[in-house]
């Protein structure tokens, strides 16, 4: 029996202070406690070991994510911060409550969920493409964001079918792996 292992393993970065109720992509970049950045490097070094993988991991370059990944360059690893890795651009709406976000910038996201770009930022077209193409040097361990793992899931499980926000999966919870 031949078992093919995963292109990547990718981490969503822990839950960062001040989120809540707040729309948080690309453009806001807050901080994570070190113990919980700690506790996910850890997580992802056994993985490492046990698969035996090599230490080298990708990440956003948002210290939410990159601050995971010190962690294991002081132990040893390689880090690359990639772009491409970021979260949604969300534009205007990037830190603001959700409930300052007016109902009918909403509505028009959701009637072309695809091709909007919120907030004047990045359309989930953009997003799907950057994720649905990354590929690592080398190694196959990466820590990014909610957004950019269901996009990449998207791509790798419905190939060209385009979603509607109806059918947007719920992120992955924070600290969670994805094999993708």
């Amino acid at each position: 029996m031949s078992f093919e292992k995963p292109e990547i393993w990718v981490w969503r970065h822990p839950r960062p202070d001040g989120a809540a109720g707040r729309c948080i992509g690309a453009g806001t970049d807050l901080p994570v406690h070190w113990r919980a950045t700690k506790r996910l490097a850890r997580r992802i070094q056994k993985l490492a070991q046990r698969e035996r993988l090599p230490k080298i991991v990708y990440s956003s370059p948002l210290s939410r994510c990159a601050d995971v990944a010190a962690w294991l360059k002081a132990w040893g690893w390689q880090h690359h911060q990639d772009p491409n890795l970021l979260e949604l651009n969300f534009g205007a709406w990037d830190g603001r409550a959700w409930a300052e976000v007016q109902q009918t910038e909403v509505d028009a996201w959701v009637a072309d969920f695809v091709d909007h770009a919120p907030g004047g930022g990045e359309s989930l077209a953009s997003l799907l493409e950057r994720a649905g193409t990354w590929r690592p040097q080398a190694g196959r361990l990466a820590i990014s964001h909610g957004g950019w793992m269901l996009a990449r899931r998207w791509v790798k499980e419905q190939g060209q079918v385009l979603p509607s926000a109806a059918a947007w999966p719920k992120p992955p919870g924070y600290g969670k792996m994805w094999r993708l």
